[in-house]
């Protein structure tokens, strides 16, 4: 195996050691502010356990301001301590008095979950990873812990600040998450078998518009199938009425300047970029099916898009069957709902019926 360049659990002795632990807890939440999918929670499980001797202090975010599920992080300690057996101490705090005070109180085998990392209002500015390091936060906490760990794969392409402020004051080392992401990532890039066709699906549009342009740019996949919000966007760009509930949605995610953005990558990628065909409606909650060309026309009453329709499940399905490599990455559509999780999971199970590499 070759060797990795960068630093892991297996590079040091992390027993009795504090440590700064950067997760990715963000989660679908109920009105009621309960946990509804512990995939998230059951992906760190690995790294928690393996440091069960060490002290821990637990950063995450939940969702962003402005949105009705942006809370606090108790309910992941919570939802965190079930799965891994052992208390989790929350604290209401980040940085401050009550934080730093927990935090020299921490034993062998203690962990803490301080609150939510962008209740800070700092924490999502675009900074310089020096920039991030004369924050107050992090001179508030470093002082405090032995070594920064990230293994928040999914959140460490942002610049912001509980992601970069601790690298340059803080010996920092991968979980195993992370570790495993990077892995995949690399083989990935590497492998070279058949054609390589990336799924993107979910709600993040900003981040799936990013990585199809740089993917189809420096010639790392051959496809890109787009489902989800962002698919809808892209439809949208092409034209396409996908009525005002979904237009408005997009508007209130601020996802808004995205269309123009999408614009631009269909000019430039429209053959190797496959939008829906069909997509699922909801209709006083009835799953409707349309086609695109019957949307167009306006032939249909202003109803939410919550998934693909068949006729995309079945296009999708062969041209992820007859790929080398598949890289998927969020749902095809409001995967909560029932009636509306079939393109989701028809096309991971054609993925892992394809009999090539799925990550």
């Amino acid at each position: 195996m070759p060797e990795k360049d960068y630093l892991t659990i297996d590079n040091f002795d992390l027993s009795g050691k504090t440590i700064l632990c950067r997760l990715d807890l963000n989660s679908p939440m109920s009105p009621g502010n309960e946990i509804l999918d512990d995939k998230r929670f059951k992906g760190s499980l690995s790294t928690l356990k393996e440091l069960d001797d060490s002290k821990l202090v637990l950063m995450s975010h939940q969702s962003r301001p402005g949105k009705s599920d942006f809370t606090t992080m108790e309910p992941h300690a919570r939802c965190l301590s079930d799965l891994i057996g052992k208390d989790i101490t929350y604290v209401d705090d980040i940085f401050g008095s009550k934080a730093v005070k927990m935090i020299r109180k921490l034993k062998s085998g203690d962990i803490l979950m301080l609150e939510n990392v962008r209740f800070f209002s700092e924490e999502s500015l675009k900074r310089t990873t020096e920039e991030h390091a004369r924050s107050h936060m992090v001179q508030r906490l470093y002082p405090l812990a032995d070594f920064y760990l990230n293994d928040a794969f999914a959140v460490s392409h942002r610049s912001h600040l509980s992601i970069m402020g601790f690298t340059n004051v803080l010996p920092g080392i991968a979980g195993r998450l992370m570790e495993k992401e990077i892995t995949s990532l690399s083989r990935s890039c590497d492998l070279g078998r058949g054609k390589c066709v990336y799924v993107l699906g979910g709600a993040k549009v900003d981040d799936s518009l990013k990585v199809t342009e740089y993917v189809l740019e420096n010639e790392k996949a051959d496809r890109v199938l787009l489902t989800g919000v962002v698919a809808n966007i892209l439809l949208a760009a092409k034209g396409v009425n996908i009525g005002k509930p979904n237009v408005e949605f997009i508007q209130s995610q601020g996802y808004g300047d995205q269309i123009e953005f999408g614009r631009k990558l269909l000019e430039k990628y429209s053959d190797r970029i496959g939008l829906p065909v069909d997509v699922a409606l909801d209709k006083n909650g009835v799953r409707v099916e349309e086609s695109i060309d019957i949307l167009n026309k306006k032939h249909h009453p202003d109803l939410p898009i919550l998934d693909i329709g068949l006729e995309t499940i079945v296009k999708f399905s062969k041209e992820i069957r007859n790929a080398g490599t598949v890289i998927m990455n969020g749902p095809a559509g409001v995967f909560e709902r029932e009636l509306f999780t079939l393109g989701t999971v028809e096309l991971i199970d054609a993925a892992t019926k394809s009999g090539f590499s799925v990550i």
